[in-house]
């Protein structure tokens, strides 16, 4: 009865190296299809071009990524779309079992920022216009041990969740 659902999508900036990744696969695979032309395809290059434009298809729509944050009856789940086609679920996290929820940049985290076999996950959007905006959840994980979640809720999905465990969720 109580429930309630939201949704956040941030797409994420392309960093330098993606953009490295980029250009890099674009332009070695032009020189060797262009090798290829001027050899009358010679083997030399039409095998290597032929891979990298294999690599290339395979890596590229990787590099367009996309947070997606669902909220329901105070679980968050955190998927990773790939090219705006493909989606893999990143976590699941109950509100409820997180030990602290606070922005990023909180005093209230400095105890937790000195762990260092605390894995940190960042699903934000890098943008740095947008760092006001990031939220650290701090949970235990089966997988991981003690996880950090870095992650853009909107201000709906934040008051959500410090209504169903004010003790855990910080604004400051």
């Amino acid at each position: 009865m109580g429930d309630l659902y939201l949704e956040e999508l941030v797409l994420r900036k392309k960093t330098l190296k993606d953009k490295i990744i980029i250009v890099g696969l674009i332009a070695f695979g032009f020189y060797l299809w262009v090798g290829a032309f001027m050899w009358s395809f010679s083997l030399l290059y039409l095998l290597p071009a032929v891979m990298v434009t294999i690599i290339a298809v395979i890596v590229l729509p990787r590099l367009n990524v996309e947070w997606e944050y669902t909220y329901v009856d105070a679980e968050l789940d955190v998927d990773k779309i790939f090219n705006r086609a493909r989606r893999k679920r990143v976590g699941t996290y109950e509100i409820k079992k997180a030990e602290i929820i606070a922005p990023a940049n909180s005093h209230r985290l400095d105890y937790h920022n000195n762990n260092k076999k605390m894995k940190v996950m960042d699903c934000t959007s890098l943008f740095p216009e947008r760092q006001k905006k990031v939220y650290a959840m701090i949970i235990e994980d089966e997988k991981y041990g003690m996880l950090k979640v870095l992650f853009e809720p909107s201000q709906d999905m934040i008051t959500d969740m410090s209504r169903r465990a004010p003790r855990t969720v910080f604004f400051d």
